[in-house]
């Protein structure tokens, strides 16, 4: 019972899931925290007194006319720091893990992988006439 649960565990989509979950919920909230704390701040810098931001004013009599890159490239930022974090907290530790007591499987010959497909064609062909198509 305990082997299934590790073969489960080391499954590659069960990484993938875990990845993805933690991706959407864990680390948004801190990464979102430090690029509106520091990196937005820093962006800002770049732009008029008058903007909200980098980015520029298509009318410059309207406000709302106003095309804001610094959130586009916070975003951008967000995403490979997040990206990095869990590279090197989840997939590599899990990769390492996989390699150690994951099941190791060793590739077939290509005469082994022939006598497969041989032997799958003559049980398929069992009970079908032999597998010939009359027309």
């Amino acid at each position: 019972m305990l082997k299934g649960f590790k073969d489960f565990l080391l499954r590659g989509n069960v990484v993938d899931l875990a990845v993805a979950v933690v991706m959407g919920t864990a680390f948004v909230a801190i990464v979102t925290a430090f690029s509106d704390g520091i990196i937005t701040p820093l962006l800002a810098v770049f732009g008029n007194t008058g903007n909200l931001g980098l980015g520029f004013q298509l009318i410059a009599d309207k406000p709302a006319t106003f095309i804001a890159i610094g959130p586009i490239i916070t975003a951008a930022i967000n995403f490979v720091i997040i990206a990095a974090l869990l590279y090197f907290i989840l997939v590599i530790p899990a990769n390492r893990a996989k390699s150690r007591w994951g099941a190791k499987e060793t590739p077939l010959s290509d005469n082994e992988l022939l006598v497969q497909i041989r032997d799958l064609l003559a049980e398929g062909g069992k009970g079908t006439g032999g597998g010939k198509h009359e027309n």
